[in-house]
């Protein structure tokens, strides 16, 4: 179940968030779409990682909902982890695309989000499924190719997303084919974080995932960067490493949640 979100006026009874639905989704079958790719990301706001993008693709024809499914942020690793089989059999098609630190630093946060959503795009396209509408969490369109040249030289793929990208503020919140997403994104970018803590167990990114505690940040400082460090942000806060960029030294509200660690979740 979802965590409580506030208790009812009068009483000590919590309510829980609304299920997030495919009604929002199905409002496309009226322009003649069946595939449509649900899209969010995870990773965005952490210090150390990739970031990582899930499609979760519903056939408007024959979805049916599927129940328990939530915006990641919203679960406990335990609920998700049993739920991300259960997405993956949902789907008609699912995938998850990475982009690692390195290429976060090169390219930058915009461009590495589109080259992550286009590994996942190529593994969707294929199984034989090509999505003809893409739902998008968020107010901005990053997954689309870039129509104007960059300042950084972005790769150049023969397939890329060529569906017409419509973006929703709280997708995952409210759509189930985006909440569907999220929770695969979120699983498998967790298992790769616990992989490298193996690698440099100070961070604790079994834990944090990359983000920013104070243990991460208190390590970071006595160490330094490891390779899976963004050192063209702000890690510690106000320095840069390297002397980079300050790609990641504003956070919205999505990341702040995101990189929240509540006790004795791991």
């Amino acid at each position: 179940m979802p965590p409580a979100v506030k208790a009812r006026p009068g009483s000590k009874a919590p309510l829980r968030s609304k299920a997030p639905s495919l009604r929002h989704e199905r409002t496309f079958k009226a322009q003649g779409i069946r595939y449509l790719a649900g899209v969010d990301e995870v990773g965005r706001g952490a210090l150390a990682g990739p970031v990582s993008v899930g499609i979760a693709v519903v056939d408007l024809e024959r979805q049916k909902p599927l129940a328990g499914v939530r915006d990641s942020k919203l679960l406990t690793p335990a609920e998700r982890e049993r739920l991300d089989p259960l997405v993956r059999r949902w789907s008609v098609a699912a995938a998850v695309g990475h982009a690692s630190a390195q290429e976060i630093d090169s390219l930058g946060i915009i461009a590495a989000l589109r080259l992550a959503g286009t590994r996942a795009w190529q593994d969707v396209v294929s199984t034989g499924i090509r999505p003809e509408a893409v739902l998008l969490d968020g107010s901005h369109n990053w997954l689309s190719p870039a129509e104007q040249l960059s300042l950084f030289e972005e790769p150049v793929f023969e397939v890329s997303c060529d569906a017409p990208v419509h973006t929703k503020v709280k997708a995952d919140m409210q759509c189930l084919s985006v909440a569907a997403a999220s929770v695969i994104a979120k699983v498998e970018r967790d298992r790769m974080m616990r992989e490298l803590h193996l690698e440099f167990p100070d961070f604790g990114w079994d834990i944090n995932k990359g983000y920013a505690t104070v243990l991460h940040r208190d390590v970071l400082r006595a160490a330094g960067p490891t390779p899976y460090h963004r050192v063209s942000w702000r890690l510690l806060g106000g320095d840069l490493l390297d002397g980079g960029l300050a790609g990641g030294e504003e956070l919205g509200d999505e990341e702040r949640a995101e990189g929240e660690v509540p006790a004795g979740e791991g």
